[in-house]
């Protein structure tokens, strides 16, 4: 057998053998930076290459689906149209970019679809792929309107666990979601109203309001939302819809609370506040706002600035609405003298009732938010138990920790967010069915309607420079809440994906 070995070259006795054979690896020794170790440091990245389906899937709760065989050019315009559907339905449901294109991505990779284009535009789904002929197959679909419906969300995504787990073909997938399409929704219509009074009084609790003030809250609130569906028949847009919204709150409040002044029932300037940040809370646009700012936090600006436009333009209808009631109010509060007007008399103390109340009406709101985005009856108790236990955590951050109430809230956002999915995956559902109702007692209804007092009661008592200026103050202060906790819950999330490996393993394997 002969050997492949180079033969070494006789030795010519210029230096010792031992010098000879450690001469290469001395000089390595010596001079580290040799010319391996610098390609090695100094190695230029590869070429950016479009990511395939799967390696997409793997931070999110479809990862490593069970891919179908595909061999007919019809099974292909059948798998991008089941997947376009299935986006479609997502984004009519109000769910985030991230979590419709995963979507779309497992259902086009169960499928059998190797490479895949997808563009999401606030309300267009463009899908594309590319046959081994090389002919490129588009699909387009357009959403045009929008409802709250976290029990269809669910069951989209139940549709999505099933078909990456292998549960059933294109056939029976095709027919299951038409299913989901056509199902009725859950809880009537007269129940979401009562919801969202339900919803207003448990903020107005929240924030240390008298039962006067709790009842004209949840009595408003039921209210402002017969009003809006009747002025959404009519196609009013939804900036106007919130103007009359905030309008009829605030202007029916002070009626309660002029109501008051005859000594029927104690209603004090601070009820009066509190009654209508409750129904300030119930119009804000909080599951629009959160898949807005996760869109442009997650790498989706154009979606992302396009959701915050909408919601820029919901909640200065709001504003408007609660400036036009408040001027009315003021100026004949004014005439009447009842004490309304007088910034010293209107006092915004805050966090007034104590920690079980808060706790308690904290439980209530967010259930009761759950009932108005018509979630799935099951989920409605670890929706408030979620609301609760993000109210008690913000609560010891502050109180015990010594951390600033603003900072306090986005960390506890942060842990409902990680607790909220690993929770609602385990349920089979996704996260923001739990945590968007679990925040709507969080949000900053009392420093938008103080923010909105400071700028037309100005007016009305002759201090209108100084106070407007403190308004816009206050109002800044309520955007920047809003933003620390929908970015708290996009972190939380972000975070916990993954640790949810174990949880998705166990239910796909129950789901075979």
């Amino acid at each position: 057998m002969t050997s492949d070995r180079t033969p070494r070259p006789p030795h010519d006795g210029s230096g010792s053998r031992d010098e000879e054979d450690e001469g290469p690896i001395s000089s390595r020794l010596r001079h580290p930076f040799s010319t391996r170790a610098r390609q090695r440091i100094f190695r230029a990245e590869l070429p950016t290459e479009p990511m395939p389906l799967v390696d997409s899937l793997r931070r999110t709760p479809y990862r490593d689906p069970r891919r179908m065989s595909m061999d007919e050019e019809q099974e292909v315009h059948d798998s991008l149209d089941l997947a376009v559907r299935v986006g479609e339905l997502m984004l009519r449901c109000g769910a985030g970019t991230r979590d419709v294109e995963s979507s779309v991505a497992a259902v086009a990779a169960a499928s059998g679809i190797e490479r895949l284009e997808i563009d999401i535009t606030n309300q267009s789904l463009l899908v594309q792929c590319v046959r081994e002929s090389g002919r490129p197959i588009t699909v387009l679909r357009v959403v045009r309107s929008s409802s709250k419906d976290l029990a269809r969300l669910v069951a989209v995504h139940e549709f999505v666990e099933r078909l990456v787990a292998g549960g059933f073909d294109r056939a029976q997938a095709k027919k299951e979601l038409r299913l989901i399409r056509r199902a009725p929704r859950f809880w009537p219509r007269w129940t979401v109203s009562v919801a969202y009074g339900v919803l207003a009084a448990a903020v107005a609790t929240l924030l240390g309001a008298g039962l006067p003030a709790i009842v004209a809250a949840l009595v408003s609130s039921v209210l402002v939302d017969r009003v809006g569906i009747i002025l959404s028949r009519h196609d009013l847009p939804a900036f106007y819809v919130s103007a009359a919204g905030g309008a009829i709150a605030t202007v029916f409040v002070w009626g309660a609370f002029a109501l008051g002044t005859t000594g029927a029932y104690t209603m004090t300037t601070q009820d009066f506040a509190y009654s209508v940040a409750g129904g300030i809370v119930v119009l804000l646009p909080g599951r629009a706002m959160a898949s807005a700012v996760e869109d442009a936090v997650t790498g989706y600006p154009v979606t992302g600035a396009g959701r915050l436009f909408g919601v820029g333009l919901t909640s200065a209808g709001i504003i408007v609405g609660v400036a036009a009631g408040l001027s009315l109010t003021l100026r004949v509060d004014h005439g009447l003298d009842l004490g309304l007007v007088s910034p010293t008399k209107l006092s915004f103390g805050e966090h007034e009732a104590g920690l079980w109340i808060r706790l308690l009406a904290g439980g209530i709101g967010a259930a009761a938010s759950a009932v108005s985005m018509r979630t799935r009856r099951r989920l409605v108790l670890p929706t408030a138990a979620m609301g609760a236990g993000g109210l008690l955590v913000a609560d010891l951050l502050h109180a015990t920790g010594g951390i600033g109430s603003m900072t306090a809230l986005g960390l506890a956002c942060a842990a409902m967010g990680f607790v909220g999915r690993l929770v609602a995956l385990r349920m089979g559902a996704p996260a923001l069915v739990l945590v968007i109702p679990a925040i709507s007692p969080l949000l900053p209804g009392l420093r938008i309607f103080r923010g909105m007092y400071e700028l037309v009661s100005g007016s009305v008592v002759g201090h209108g420079e100084a106070l407007a200026t403190t308004g816009v103050t206050t109002l800044l202060g309520a955007s920047a809440t809003a933003l620390a906790i929908v970015t708290g819950l996009v972190f939380g999330d972000v975070v916990a994906a993954p640790f949810d490996r174990r949880i998705v393993r166990r239910r796909r394997a129950r789901r075979r």
